[in-house]
């Protein structure tokens, strides 16, 4: 007894591990045995009929026969269309096979050109990343030299502005010394100028008669007379 059970649960373990719905094959037979209870029920109304209808007794005087004979009918009718069902869904199913062969081929496909893609962009990736480390790199660069030649300019500036600004006192003593040598010039000028007349006046010999008009002058001119500055 012990046996049984046990087979029985390893059975009903089986199945429910075979089927997604544990009861989905309990539900089916006893669909089945409904309808076979409609059919014989269906079976035996007929018969019924039929011997009233006739009041003769058969041969068969159970209706064993007759009715084997329309269950296995029923069986035949039934099996056909399962089979019918069974070959449409066959002839679905290879379809959808097809189709899933075709949908994993262009999957397979499409994946092949994406792994290349990504091949490619990554290669690309590793490019634009040493591109992107050499300009970082000349960056530095750049930006180091910048500051050095800012650093420089303002250097130069400074010194430009110190030049110019001893530039401009140079031009101011200059001008200075100029100024004063001319001034040192132009006086020096006048009186050449002036010592010039004197000399001309006094080695010019006068005319006799303003000679003796200056002789006269001089006789009434004071003794000490001062002479130009």
């Amino acid at each position: 007894m012990e046996s049984w059970k046990s087979h029985v649960r390893t059975e009903l373990f089986h199945r429910d591990c075979r089927e997604k719905d544990p009861f989905s094959g309990l539900y089916g037979k006893v669909s089945r045995l409904e309808e076979m209870l409609d059919f014989h029920m269906e079976l035996w109304k007929d018969m019924d009929t039929l011997r009233s209808k006739t009041n003769k007794r058969c041969p068969d005087e159970g209706g064993t026969l007759y009715l084997r004979v329309n269950e296995l009918e029923f069986l035949n009718r039934q099996l056909k269309q399962t089979i019918s069902e069974l070959t449409s869904s066959l002839y679905l199913k290879e379809a959808e096979l097809q189709y899933c062969h075709s949908q994993i081929t262009r999957y397979r496909t499409e994946a092949v050109m994406l792994a290349q893609g990504a091949s490619s962009l990554q290669a690309d990736l590793a490019e634009y990343e040493y591109q992107l480390e050499c300009q970082s790199k000349e960056l530095s660069i750049l930006r180091l030299e910048h500051q050095t030649v800012k650093e420089e300019l303002t250097s130069v500036n400074l010194q430009k502005e110190q030049f110019l600004d001893r530039w401009l006192e140079e031009k101011k003593e200059e001008a200075k010394r100029i100024n004063k040598h001319n001034a040192t010039q132009e006086r020096w000028q006048r009186l050449a100028g002036r010592m010039k007349k004197r000399y001309r006046a006094r080695s010019r010999p006068p005319p006799p008669c303003v000679a003796n008009s200056t002789s006269e002058i001089k006789t009434m001119e004071p003794q000490h007379q001062r002479l130009p500055s």
